[in-house]
């Protein structure tokens, strides 16, 4: 069927997206990524590479934890022409499986003919044997990479490709930004904490900063995810249990913490309170 399928591998987007603009790999919690005009650009290169191919969908490869998704991967997959699929994320922090969905989705979509061109956005070599089987098929694969690209995917993968193309840092930079991290950077030298001398901001005002710095998409997913299950996302919760305990210069215990994504809650339904409500339009 003539159509074009998109093979993401989130991996490498946030590694080598988040070199491109810090000059090293930051880590995920880091990083906002802009799904919206990701899956612009994806379809502006895929019409470029394969001009007159209909889209048949966008699939996003990532690891996830044995807790399951992440609000960020909910978010993805609920994004229209976006399949998500996921492998697992072990202990070590290392994905696995990843790379074997993407392998085994090229491959069958290409001989169910499901598929006349790929583009592909990966850098990882052990993707190779889909890639070439998927071209044995009369697939036609075009790889796309983060700049540089020579020093970001496998020399061998570049070559077996039909075309290849680079996003730029300035490309990279309307799809994803790099938030500060919060409070003093944590080392062995220096652990967490307030500042010699003074004395630790308390838990609300802490919470409360927290909350300021959260994305309206961030925000709009806390509010329904403890509207059904009574619970901060866990990525957010993570990022949040870290920032009060860098801020404290200690561990929270079990009644704090659940202070704190009460504090969390209430902060955000007061967010909402205070938003001005639209006009009625008249009959």
């Amino acid at each position: 069927m003539d159509r074009v399928a998109i093979f993401v591998d989130a991996g490498y987007l946030f590694a080598q997206g988040s070199a491109a603009l810090a000059g090293s790999r930051q880590p995920r919690h880091l990083i906002d990524l802009d799904i919206d005009t990701v899956v612009a650009e994806l379809r502006r290169v895929a019409d470029a590479v394969s001009p007159g191919l209909p889209l048949l969908r966008i699939y996003w490869y990532d690891g996830a934890a044995y807790r399951g998704p992440t609000a960020e991967h909910t978010r993805i997959g609920r994004t229209p022409d976006i399949k998500l699929r996921l492998g697992i994320v072990n202990s070590a922090g290392e994905q696995k499986g990843v790379d074997s969905l993407i392998v085994t989705d090229m491959i069958e979509l290409a001989r169910n003919k499901a598929m006349a061109d790929a583009l592909l956005l990966s850098g990882d070599g052990d993707i190779l044997p889909g890639v070439m089987i998927a071209q044995s098929f009369g697939v036609r694969v075009h790889l796309l990479g983060i700049e540089p690209g020579r020093g970001s995917q496998s020399p061998q993968l570049r070559d077996e490709a039909d075309t290849v193309s680079e996003w730029d840092r300035a490309t990279v930079a309307n799809l994803m930004a790099l938030r500060p991290p919060h409070g003093p950077e944590v080392t062995a030298d220096r652990p967490p904490g307030p500042a010699p001398g003074t004395d630790p901001p308390p838990l609300e005002r802490i919470v409360a900063e927290f909350a300021d710095t959260l994305a309206p998409d961030d925000k709009a997913l806390i509010r329904q995810e403890m509207a059904v299950r009574r619970g901060v996302p866990r990525e957010i919760d993570r990022r949040l249990l870290a920032t009060c305990g860098n801020r404290l210069g200690r561990d929270l215990d079990q009644t704090e913490c659940r202070r704190m994504r009460q504090l969390l809650a209430q902060h955000l339904a007061e967010e909402m309170t205070r938003q001005p409500t639209p006009p009625v339009a008249a009959p």
